[in-house]
């Protein structure tokens, strides 16, 4: 487990390593100066002098060769210094520190809401017997990926907050601002886990072990809870564990559609301005929330399944004697 755990946090710096690198690349490869579109209000302004952008440029370094630009950002990274934000001059780490609570608020609760719409949907579906309203439940998953979530926001929008009052329209604070926004964003990841675990417990229904169990005079439902909703929630544990990084990126458009403040809105004016460090430091923290997310999910694997637990313990032991083995023939 110990050897397990330092190569999966191997990995883990490797990709922020990667997400550092790519994002550092891609901004510095469009056409636009980032100082001159700071310098005149978002490039809707009065120009300003050259002699003051170029002041402004030396200041940031951006006037150094791209290596050195590079290899000096990631020193600092390093150090757990972000930098400064071109257009506001405040600390990157600070930024981001201000608009991360909402952000977390939004996103914990669209989880919530997911976990629990998906489970359920995906239990009431597999728990009818009849096919007409099981295959409409079944089909909802699908219905629930392919609305456009900025659509969807607009809707829940006009229907509870212009029409019945029953929640603030933009912004605002606490549960009642944050519900609305949260089922947006939980929609389509909770119709995807719906759809994987609906996949799991059919397939999962189709194993020896259940049809053991039922012959015993084991009920469905007995047999549902006790032998097949553990090893079909894995595939769903493991697409939740990919959707929970997803979940920064879709709370751009909520974000936005519901005017609230948090990282998603921090990274389209970042990206709109091109504010290079403050878009590094927002990629460095949707990298690390998936790789942690990731690791955990990886940990939890034999709470759920017991045999992924003994293939992993025997996997373990057989390695050293391979390993011995190996170098004995060397």
């Amino acid at each position: 487990m110990v050897r397990y755990v330092t190569l999966r946090i191997s990995q883990a710096i490797w990709v922020l390593w990667a997400a550092f690198t790519v994002s550092f690349v891609v901004l510095y490869l469009l056409p636009s100066d980032p100082i001159s579109i700071a310098a005149q209000g978002g490039g809707a302004g009065t120009p300003v002098d050259k002699a003051a952008i170029a002041e402004l440029q030396a200041r940031y370094g951006l006037d150094r060769p791209l290596w050195e630009q590079y290899t000096s950002a990631l020193g600092h990274a390093l150090r757990g210094d972000l930098g400064h934000s071109i257009t506001t001059g405040q600390p990157v780490s600070a930024a981001i520190g201000d608009a991360l609570p909402s952000t977390l608020e939004l996103t914990g609760l669209a989880l919530l809401f997911a976990l629990v719409g998906g489970v359920a949907l995906a239990l009431l579906a597999d728990r009818i017997r009849w096919p007409l309203p099981r295959e409409a439940l079944k089909a909802l998953p699908s219905l629930g990926v392919a609305v456009p979530t900025f659509w969807t926001g607009l809707l829940l929008l006009q229907v509870f907050s212009f029409r019945l009052r029953l929640a603030p329209a933009f912004g605002g604070h606490g549960l009642a601002a944050t519900v609305l926004p949260a089922i947006t964003l939980a929609i389509p990841i909770g119709a995807v886990i719906a759809q994987v675990l609906t996949a799991g417990l059919e397939t999962t229904w189709r194993q020896p072990f259940t049809e053991v169990a039922l012959a015993k005079g084991g009920s469905r439902r007995w047999v549902q809870r006790r032998h097949v909703l553990r090893p079909a929630g894995v595939p769903a544990l493991t697409i939740a564990g990919v959707l929970v990084g997803n979940m920064l990126a879709g709370s751009v458009v909520v974000e936005t559609v519901f005017a609230r403040y948090g990282v998603g809105r921090l990274t389209q004016t970042a990206v709109l301005a091109q504010d290079i460090p403050v878009v590094q430091g927002i990629v460095l923290l949707t990298a690390a929330v998936f790789v942690t997310v990731n690791l955990v999910v990886d940990l939890a694997y034999p709470l759920l399944d017991p045999r992924i637990g003994v293939r992993f313990r025997r996997a373990a032991a057989a390695f050293p004697a391979a390993t011995e083995q190996v170098r004995s023939h060397g």
